[in-house]
């Protein structure tokens, strides 16, 4: 214990202190002089969309089964402890030798910088943060380690070889900490002025709120009675906006003036078109209840949401464009950088894939895409629901490649049947007698015609399906169960419109989606 009561004392625990500090340095004083530019101008927002881009598949698997919609406040605790190893090591080294310290801090500006002037809508103006937060950094490092190296005495260290700088004043361990101290809380309030300041100069938030909706050209059929699952505790048959899963690759949820937004078509064209936002309310827009599902849900994950969609028919966008002979992808962008390979007739067909302005009756929650987004029923996101979209070039599957088809995905991603138990919850424990087992099922372009449960290794037995409200729509489902005392395992499998019974095959989301039979696990008594 004395020994590491001595180390914690000594030079090497108070200098990588320093370079700790000198790290709060470099990112709060980016953050504050950030907020005068592009959100992704800020250092820790750069690391952090890098990474994700350089993210294998199997690891954002993890990441989404691990901690589901919470995956991003995972990634910046991961970034926050990284950085925080990477800072001790940088003021030991610093300490012992300077001229590596400097390489470290300038190196560790280069990989900020790299990473703020590759991102997607930023400018080389928008490195100016993070240089100036390098430089900051470097100064304050340089304090700190020259008042270590002006200390006279360690504990365990003789007096005569503690300290380096001997011809100036000596520094005691209590004028360290305050000098650190002072660091610390300068560097909070730097941050936490950044982040007011940015928020105090974003004003989309209440342009959204005051937009307001054109009536649509073609209004979604009235909602069927009988669509909600007669088992309590199954899923709302629509998903608020604030309770509708959010998976996408943008730490910074972009904020984009919808006055200025623009959508160019291009590539394989016969004319390029230019949209903007008022474009958008000035056409014949449709409403469609759609259910969007995400690649990355596992077998009975949560990763799927159903809305009521306002928004233009991509089709009749295509059609200003009219594409070339030759053509069968449209390469899609988001603000972010993102992209999504959607396969041309896919878009030009009858299903409604539409650019969405609208949600639920009100203008597209920012985190969702607002001001404009794809929605196009029948494939998973990753390759068609592309959030804050500003650009479609009309091409070739064999020509371009989408990000995460980059990352090992598949091209086209047409969403898999499937059905979910959603109640009882696995491990629960029920009482004997009549137990209701529910849930929700979703083929979409295809429909549900028949959901099946079974318990343990009995009989396949059909449960009660929810009124249809269309083919694009998830189907929800009830099961009456005779319950026995013991452990049991509750199993369902859905059927699609075309006859094709959900496969038993276990597969995970990479490269096209998951798929099985989900089987929970229940105790009666």
């Amino acid at each position: 214990m004395k020994k590491l009561t001595n180390w914690l004392k000594g030079p090497t625990a108070l200098a990588a202190l320093a370079g700790v500090a000198a790290a709060a340095v470099v990112l709060s004083v980016a953050e504050l002089i950030g907020a005068f530019f592009t959100a992704r101008a800020t250092p820790l927002i750069a690391l952090g969309s890098t990474f994700i881009d350089f993210t294998p598949p199997w690891l954002k698997d993890f990441a989404i089964a691990t901690f589901g919609t919470n995956d991003k406040a995972a990634l910046f605790a991961g970034m926050g402890l990284t950085i925080f190893l990477l800072a001790c090591v940088l003021g030991v080294v610093a300490y012992r030798k300077w001229s590596l310290g400097v390489a470290g801090v300038l190196l560790m500006g280069a990989v900020i910088v790299a990473s703020v002037v590759t991102r997607a809508s930023v400018e080389p103006l928008d490195a100016i943060p993070s240089l100036i937060g390098t430089a900051a950094g470097l100064v304050v490092l340089r304090l700190l380690i020259t008042r270590l190296w002006r200390m006279r005495s360690w504990p365990g260290v003789a007096a005569d070889v503690a300290a380096k700088d001997t011809e100036r004043p000596a520094t005691t361990r209590r004028a360290f900490f305050a000098a650190s101290g002072i660091t610390a809380v300068a560097a909070a309030i730097a941050a936490t002025g950044g982040r007011l300041l940015s928020a105090a100069r974003s004003n989309i938030a209440q342009a959204r709120e005051s937009l307001q909706l054109p009536s649509p050209a073609k209004a979604a059929p009235a909602v069927p009675a009988g669509v909600q699952s007669a088992a309590p505790g199954v899923t709302p048959w629509i998903t608020p906006n604030n309770e509708f899963y959010r998976i996408d690759t943008a730490l910074s949820v972009p904020e984009i003036n919808a006055e200025e937004w623009e959508l160019r078509v291009h590539g394989l064209v016969e004319q390029e078109v230019t949209l903007t936002f008022q474009d958008l309310l000035d056409a014949e827009l449709i409403e469609s209840h759609v259910t969007l599902t995400c690649v990355s849900n596992p077998v009975g994950g949560n990763l799927a949401g159903n809305a009521k969609w306002l928004g233009l028919p991509l089709r009749e966008v295509l059609k200003m464009a009219r594409p070339k002979d030759g053509a069968d992808m449209v390469l899609s962008t988001s603000e972010d950088g993102f992209s999504a390979s959607t396969p041309l007739e896919v878009l030009q067909d009858d299903r409604d894939a539409m650019l969405a302005i609208g949600m639920n009756g009100e203008p597209l929650p920012l985190e969702h895409g607002y001001p404009v987004r794809m929605v196009v029923p029948g494939l998973y996101g990753f390759v068609s629901a592309t959030k804050w979209v500003v650009d479609l070039e009309v091409t070739r599957f064999a020509d371009s490649k989408a990000y995460w088809t980059d990352r090992g995905w598949s091209e086209r991603g047409p969403i898999k049947t499937m059905a979910r138990v959603e109640v009882p919850k696995s491990f629960a424990q029920v009482p004997v007698g009549k137990v209701a087992i529910g849930g929700t099922a979703w083929a979409q372009t295809r429909g549900i015609t028949k959901v099946e449960v079974q318990i343990d290794n009995g009989p396949w037995t059909e449960a009660v399906l929810s009124t249809e409200a269309s083919v694009v729509t998830w189907r929800q489902w009830s099961f009456e169960w005779d319950a026995t005392p013991g452990p049991h395992y509750i199993k369902a499998r859905a059927t699609d419109g075309t006859g094709e019974v959900q496969t038993d095959k276990r597969a995970d989301p990479v490269p096209d989606g998951a798929s099985g039979w989900q089987s929970v696990m229940v105790t009666v008594q």
